[in-house]
C-alpha cells in the first residue's frame, strides 16, 4: 500500500483526554500514566497517526490525564494494488473478457476498463488500484480513546458490564475528551465523555468547561489542582527545604515517601508539627517508620544525626491558617507513639528467645511448616556456610554466632511491635538483641539478615549476617520450588526472585568463596533432616540453580555493566563460584579490545559450527594422531596448542585470567594459517576425524575462562 498521490493536509490537532474517578492508590499512578502513554502511542501507531505525534500523560489522586499534540486532522489516503485472475483466464483466445474478468470487476465495485494487467514471476495477471480513504481524527480517536483507557493494566480492577467489558481501578465519575477545542463524543464504564471536569474536592468551584490543556491546566490551578506531578514535587521539596532551614533541622531523606506524597495530593503543602520529645528514648529507626509508614510524615534529624520530636506533614490544602490540621496530626501521631512505646516496654518483658516457641504457630507455608521450621533449616544452612568459610580461614566466620543470629531472625515475628509495624521485622529483632545483651555482631546480623531488598539496598554488615542472609534465601528459594512454587510472569508471592538477587548481589559485594552447588545441596539436606523433611529431586536443585544464574546475569549486566555477550561466553564456560565468574568476566573485558582476540573469537564460532555440524561433541576425546598431518599449517597449530595449553593451565591456577587470555589471543596467526591452507572436512576419514579431534581440543582447552564462540562479531568464510 501506498498514499494516494496528491497534496495531503498536514493540518495537525491537539487532543485532551482526562478519566476523573474516585481516589486512586497513589503508588498505582506513576504506573498508570507509564501505561496510558505506550497505550495511545501504540493505538496511533496502528492507525498511522504517530509521525510527529507527542503524548505527555499526568494524574492526580482523582484524575488520569493525556495531552496529545501533533495529530494530522485526517488520514492520509492509501492506494493498494489487488491482484485477481490470471490473463489467460481474465480473457479467451480473441481476446474478450471472460466471466472471470467480469467477477473480479465487480468484486472491486469498478469496471472493466477500469483494470489492467501486470507482470509478475508467474505471468500476467488481471489487477485493480483501491483507494483506501482516510478518515478523520476525530473517528480514530472516538475508537481509540475507550480502547487505551480499557487496556490499562492495574493490580486488580473493577468491572461494571462482565469480565470483557469496562475496566477501571475506581469507580469513574467523568470524561474529559477534547479535540481541538470540540468535545469528542464517547462512552466509557457508562459515562459519556464531554469537555466538562472537576476541580479539588474540596477547594473546587464546581463543574467546569475546558477548551484544551493550556486552559484545562490554568482552570484546574484556579479550582486547587496542580495537575503535573513534577510541579507538585517541586513545590513540596521546596516547602520541606524552607521548613528545614527555618527550623535549623535536616530532613530524613526518603526518595519513596516523596514520590508517594507527590501523589497522594492535588494541592500540596507542608506543615511542621510536634511530638512530646519523651517519645525520643525509643530507637530512631522505629520512630521514623510510625511517622512514615502509617502518618507519611517526614522524620527531622538534629544536626548529629539523631531524631527530633518534629515532623513534616504534606497536606491536601494550600494552609492550615488556624492549625486545626497540624493539631489533628499531632494528636493521630501522639497516639501512634504511645501504641510503639508500649509494644518496645511490652515485648521485652520476655528475652527474644522466648518467642522461638510462639513461631510454631505462626506458618511460613502449608508444605513447608511454621517459621520454626524454617529457623531450624537456617540454622542448619548458616552453620554449613560459616564452616566452610572458617576452613578456608575466614576468622570472622564464628560457627557458634552465625548459629545464634539464625535462631534469633525470626523471633520478632512474634512481637507486638512487628505485628503492628511488619515493615520492621529483622530491624526490631536487632534493636531487642542488642538491648537484651546478646553481642553486636549477633544484633547487627539479625537487624540485616533480610538485606538487600533491591539492587540499591546494601549488604549485611558483617559477615555473621551475610551467612543468615543467604541461609535464610536460599532455604526459601528451595523450598519454594520443592513444593511447587515457582516464580511465573508477575506472580512471585514469596518475593524468590528478590531473594536471588540479594545472594547474588551479597556474595559479589562480599567476594564470598561460595559454591552455588554446594550451598543448594546444603539446602536441601537442611530441608529433608528438618520438618516438613522433604526430599528434593536433582531435576529441582538444577532448576534453583538456573534460576539463581539467570539473576546473577541481571546483575552483572545491570550493575556491572558488562555486555550480555561478555556474559554468555563465561556463563557458558560454567559457573558455580560468582566472584571466579566476576574475575573472568573482568579479564575477557580487558583483554578483548586486543587486536588478536576479537578476530580469534570468530574463529571459535567457526570452530564450534565446524564440530555441531560434523556432529562431533566438543567434550569428545579422541587421540590426535600426528602422523595424519599433510600440511605445515597442522603441525604449527598443534605444536601452538600444547605450548599455550601449559601455560593457560598455569596462569588460571594462579587466578591470573587476564594473563591466560593472553597467551590464548597469542594463537591468532596459527589458527588463521590453519584455516587458509587446510581443508578441515577432507574426503579421508581418518584425517578428517585428526582434523575435528584437533579443532575439538581447541574449544576444550581454551574455553574454560569463557567461550569466545559466543562473543559477537561476523563469521569469517
Amino acid at each position: 500500500m501506498s498514499p494516494a498521490k496528491g497534496k495531503l493536509t498536514e493540518k495537525r490537532v491537539e487532543v485532551l483526554l482526562e478519566v476523573g474517578s474516585e481516589e486512586i492508590p497513589a503508588g498505582m499512578l506513576p504506573k498508570a500514566e507509564e501505561d496510558l502513554r505506550a497505550n495511545l502511542e501504540k493505538l496511533l501507531a496502528a492507525e498511522n497517526l504517530s509521525d510527529g505525534v507527542t503524548v505527555e500523560t499526568y494524574s492526580a489522586p482523582r484524575r488520569l490525564v493525556a495531552e496529545i499534540r501533533g495529530v494530522l486532522e485526517k488520514q492520509a489516503d492509501v492506494v493498494a494494488e489487488v491482484t485477481g485472475p490470471p490473463k489467460t483466464v481474465a480473457y479467451d483466445a480473441v481476446g474478450e473478457p471472460t466471466r472471470a474478468a467480469y467477477s473480479f470487476a465487480e468484486k472491486q465495485g469498478l469496471g472493466l476498463k477500469d483494470l489492467y494487467t501486470v507482470k509478475t514471476p508467474k505471468g500476467e495477471y488481471l489487477a485493480a488500484k483501491q483507494t483506501k480513504r482516510g478518515r478523520t481524527a476525530e473517528q480514530i480517536l472516538g475508537e481509540i480513546l475507550p480502547r487505551a483507557i480499557h487496556d490499562l493494566s492495574w493490580p486488580r480492577s473493577m468491572t461494571w458490564t462482565g469480565i470483557d467489558g469496562a475496566r477501571f481501578i475506581r469507580p469513574i465519575r467523568w470524561i474529559v475528551a477534547v479535540v481541538n477545542g470540540k468535545p469528542l463524543k464517547f462512552s466509557f464504564a457508562g459515562v459519556v465523555a464531554g469537555d466538562t471536569t472537576l476541580g479539588h474536592r474540596f477547594l473546587g468551584k464546581g463543574p467546569f468547561r475546558v477548551r484544551d490543556f493550556a486552559d484545562y491546566e490554568k482552570k484546574l490551578k484556579a479550582n486547587g489542582v496542580i495537575v503535573r506531578p513534577s510541579e507538585r514535587r517541586e513545590k513540596i521539596s521546596k516547602e520541606l527545604a524552607a521548613h528545614a532551614k527555618r527550623s535549623g533541622y535536616r530532613i530524613h531523606e526518603d526518595a519513596d515517601l516523596l514520590k508517594l506524597v507527590t501523589y497522594l495530593n492535588e494541592c500540596p503543602s507542608v506543615l511542621e508539627g510536634d511530638f512530646d520529645p519523651r517519645y525520643l528514648a525509643l530507637p530512631d529507626e522505629i520512630l521514623i517508620t510510625v511517622m512514615r509508614g502509617h502518618q507519611k510524615y517526614f522524620a527531622v534529624e538534629k544536626r548529629g544525626g539523631e531524631v527530633a520530636p518534629h515532623f513534616l506533614a504534606v497536606i491536601n490544602l494550600p494552609k492550615d491558617p488556624k492549625g486545626l490540621v497540624r493539631a489533628g496530626h499531632e494528636r493521630v501521631l501522639g497516639a501512634r507513639l504511645a501504641d510503639a512505646q508500649f509494644f518496645w516496654e511490652s515485648d521485652q518483658r520476655c528475652r527474644l528467645a522466648d518467642y522461638l516457641p510462639k513461631l510454631e504457630r505462626v506458618t511460613y507455608e502449608s508444605r513447608l511448616g511454621s517459621y520454626r521450621d524454617k529457623v531450624e533449616r537456617t540454622r542448619a544452612i548458616s552453620r554449613w556456610l560459616t564452616e566452610e568459610w572458617f576452613n578456608r580461614g575466614m576468622l570472622q566466620a564464628h560457627v557458634a554466632e552465625a548459629d545464634r543470629a539464625a535462631e534469633l531472625s525470626k523471633c520478632d515475628l512474634a512481637t507486638e511491635m512487628v505485628q503492628e509495624f511488619t515493615e520492621l521485622q529483622g530491624i526490631v529483632g536487632g534493636l531487642y538483641a542488642r538491648a537484651q545483651g546478646e553481642s553486636d555482631s549477633v544484633a547487627d546480623a539479625i537487624y540485616d539478615h533480610y538485606r538487600p531488598v533491591g539492587l540499591l539496598d546494601p549488604i549485611p554488615r558483617n559477615l555473621i549476617g551475610c551467612a543468615v542472609g543467604l541461609a535464610d534465601k536460599l532455604d526459601s528459594i528451595l523450598g519454594c520450588f520443592a513444593v511447587g512454587l515457582v516464580p511465573t510472569g508477575s506472580s512471585d508471592p514469596f518475593a524468590l526472585r528478590r531473594a536471588a538477587l540479594g545472594i547474588v548481589k551479597i556474595i559479589l559485594e562480599r567476594k564470598l568463596p561460595v559454591s552455588l552447588s554446594l550451598a543448594v545441596g546444603a539446602a536441601a539436606k537442611a530441608l529433608l533432616t528438618n520438618p516438613p523433611k522433604k526430599g528434593v529431586t536433582p531435576e529441582q536443585e538444577t532448576q534453583v540453580l538456573d534460576f539463581l544464574l539467570d539473576r546473577a546475569k541481571f546483575v552483572l549486566r545491570e550493575r556491572e555493566k558488562f555486555s550480555y555477550d561478555e556474559v554468555n561466553a563465561v556463563f557458558r564456560a560454567g559457573v558455580d563460584d560468582l566472584v571466579d565468574a566476576h574475575k573472568r568476566l573482568m579479564a575477557l573485558r580487558a583483554i578483548r579490545k586486543s587486536k588478536n582476540f576479537e578476530p580469534l573469537a570468530v574463529s571459535f564460532k567457526r570452530i564450534r559450527n565446524i564440530l555441531e555440524k560434523s556432529n562431533f561433541k566438543k567434550d569428545e576425546v579422541a587421540a590426535i594422531q600426528t602422523d595424519l598431518f599433510e600440511s605445515g599449517a597442522e603441525r604449527e597449530l598443534f605444536a601452538a596448542v600444547r605450548s599455550a595449553a601449559s601455560k593457560v593451565q598455569a596462569e588460571k591456577r594462579a587466578g591470573r585470567y587476564q594473563e591466560a587470555l593472553e597467551v590464548v589471543a597469542g594463537l591468532r596467526k596459527a589458527v588463521d594459517d590453519f584455516f587458509e591452507q587446510v581443508m578441515v572436512m577432507a574426503e579421508n576419514e581418518a584425517v578428517r576425524r585428526n582434523r575435528l579431534a584437533l579443532l575439538s581440543e581447541i574449544l576444550r582447552e581454551f574455553t574454560t575462562i569463557a567461550d569466545f564462540s559466543e562473543l559477537g562479531g561476523e563469521e569469517r568464510r
